[in-house]
């Protein structure tokens, strides 16, 4: 702001939007962004606003990057499942992501390839994601809490040559099977991490252990690539079928990395936790926004709900902390982050579901000394984005559950129902205004176009790109998300859709029809699932039962099913599409009109 001369949060904003070769070229230089050979020009719109391409006629490796730190720096600090903590310098993950790239070229894997990750988030874990960059190759992201079908989804779709993943998860105390169930996927050959518990589990013919994959010699040449060359292929729900393949590029980390500078404060020094895994695009953020800050990446083996992961918060001296808005509710119930010295935290973050206000008062209040509060900063895009749209900034007030900015270097505007700018007060859906770093030029499964673009407004003779998100409008730059207003639902941080649940539960005996619908609490926060089921005759604690089975075992396990509405039938259109927006509504409004408890 003191370069530009100006003196407001929203000028410096118009600027980064109105400048974006200039504002992306300032962020690649704040971040110290190498390049193997120098672009000729930043931006090339020749192809629209919808098709930028970035850093024109350069070559880079953006692993390099993220590993070009000092080496005595300590890059990740870990507290393993066994209570062991244990920190890595720089120059250590680098010498270990060298050796991953050239156990990965040992084996077979060859600068273009994809290479499948299934596994929680470790320094092992983070060394073979940038081992593979630095090969050229890219990551085919897995959640690894997912079920064989959909592993087996993902592994198709991103063409995964290789996967690593580990013999088990532990959570809790207690072990859950992945590399069974990885190979149950039809999984081709694979590295597997051995978890803390250090169980002895057979591994089928021609799959080795990272001791065995890892080669002794760290010297490895990282493969000088164009900048839109695939990094990671991540996954995004639609409304049916297969889940959205989005690829990042060499330069898409810039937006994830410049999202932490600009609103997150990174600097060298900070330790940055944010509990999550390489399966979800807030894997692939930590890291980048971490290491090309320069700061410490704090890492967890174990669930962020225990007292565990909040005495590590406080023995890492973490000052920024990360999560989801259903980990806030899980320590206002256990406690368990009560009594912690978190003076260290400079603020929170917080990002992939609505959040409720009381929560994030309580949350504020956990940071710093006795009597002091922290600033949350609410955070909100998606994998398609590669970071955030709306924001916060550390430049204006601080208020539980509300957005104070647009994301440096990216537009958007909140349009109502026919198509006009809403005014505070009203409820209206997002449109993005390209171009920015990080938007999706392209998917690998479906027409970027027919995606995002297809049908938009325009606004000023541009199109606008659809994304999808409810918003409150509350003032200038002031906003409230109210979730999302397709078919697409938000449960713990985790996009799913109506489809997918509805696939799910479909089998469940008894069951003649089933409607999944994401319901925001009325005070707002995440999405609660809701099944509308045509069911005659069956039992509701019964039905109850066989539903969270149904969609532990063949959804994700991490979904709780918070109601169940018996019905006679569906409201449907006369087309026979369901109208999953009036059934949203009709429960809203009974909701709203029953009494309240004593």
């Amino acid at each position: 702001m003191r370069q530009l001369g100006v003196d407001t949060y929203p000028a410096a904003h118009a600027w980064s939007v109105g400048n974006p070769a200039a504002f992306w070229k300032l962020t690649a230089e704040e971040l110290g962004i190498r390049f193997a050979q120098p672009f000729e020009r930043v931006l090339d719109l020749s192809h629209g606003p919808e098709r930028p391409r970035w850093f024109v006629g350069g070559k880079l490796n953006i692993a390099e990057s993220c590993l070009s730190g000092p080496a005595n720096d300590t890059a990740i600090i870990t507290r393993r499942s066994d209570g062991r903590t244990e920190a890595v310098s720089v120059g250590e993950l680098a010498s270990l992501s060298r050796r991953a790239a050239a156990g990965f070229a040992a084996a077979g894997i060859r600068q273009g390839d994809g290479v499948a990750m299934a596994t929680m988030m470790s320094v092992e874990a983070v060394a073979a994601y940038l081992g593979v960059l630095l090969l050229g190759g890219y990551v085919v992201s897995v959640p690894e809490t997912l079920p064989a079908d959909e592993i087996r989804t993902r592994l198709r779709i991103g063409h995964a040559r290789l996967v690593v993943t580990q013999d088990v998860l532990v959570r809790g105390g207690k072990t859950y099977p992945l590399y069974d169930r990885v190979k149950a996927a039809g999984a081709p050959r694979a590295v597997v991490f051995t978890a803390g518990a250090r169980s002895k589990i057979p591994l089928e013919i021609g799959d080795v252990t990272w001791s065995e994959f890892l080669p002794v010699d760290d010297q490895f040449d990282p493969a000088a690539c164009d900048p839109d060359t695939c990094i990671n292929v991540l996954f995004s729900s639609g409304t049916t079928g297969d889940p959205k393949a989005i690829p990042w590029e060499h330069v898409t980390p810039i937006k994830a990395a410049g999202d932490g500078h600009w609103h997150h404060d990174l600097r060298p020094g900070d330790v940055l936790c944010w509990p999550t895994s390489l399966g979800w695009m807030m894997g692939p953020w930590l890291v980048f926004a971490g290491l090309l800050n320069r700061a410490t990446i704090a890492l967890y083996e174990g669930g962020p709900v225990e007292r565990g992961f909040c005495e590590f918060v406080r023995d890492a001296q973490v000052t920024v902390l990360g999560l989801v808005p259903s980990i806030v509710r899980g320590w206002r119930r256990a406690g368990c982050a009560e009594g912690v010295d978190w003076s260290a935290i400079r603020l929170f973050s917080s990002s992939g579901e609505a959040s409720d206000p009381d929560d994030y008062t309580y949350l504020m209040r956990l940071g710093g000394p006795e009597g002091e509060s922290r600033p949350v900063i609410e955070y909100c895009g998606g994998s398609e984005l590669a970071g955030g749209y709306v924001a916060s900034t550390l430049l204006a007030p601080n208020c539980p559950s509300v957005f104070n900015a647009k994301m440096m270097g990216t537009d958007f505007v909140v349009l109502g129902p026919g198509g006009h700018p809403c005014r505070p007060g009203e409820v209206g859906e997002v449109f993005l205004i390209p171009p920015a770093i990080g938007m999706t030029t392209r998917l690998l499964n479906q027409d970027n176009e027919e995606v995002y673009y297809a049908g938009c407004p325009e606004r000023n003779g541009m199109r606008l790109r659809r994304h999808g998100d409810l918003m409150l409008v509350l003032g200038d730059d002031q906003y409230r998300s109210l979730g999302r207003a397709d078919d697409t639902m938000n449960l713990g941080g985790i996009k799913t859709s109506s489809a997918e649940i509805e696939q799910a539960v479909a089998r469940t005996p008894g069951v003649v029809e089933a409607v999944a619908v994401g319901v925001p609490p009325p005070k707002g926060g995440p999405d609660r699932l809701v099944l509308f089921v045509v069911a005659p005759g069956q039992a509701p604690g019964d039905l109850a039962v066989a539903l969270q089975r149904a969609i532990r075992d063949r959804a994700n396990p991490l979904f709780h099913l918070h109601d169940i509405v018996a019905v006679d039938a569906l409201p449907q259109t006369a087309s026979n599409k369901v109208l999953r927006r009036e059934l949203r509504k009709r429960y809203q409004e009974e909701e709203a009109a029953e009494p309240p408890a004593n």
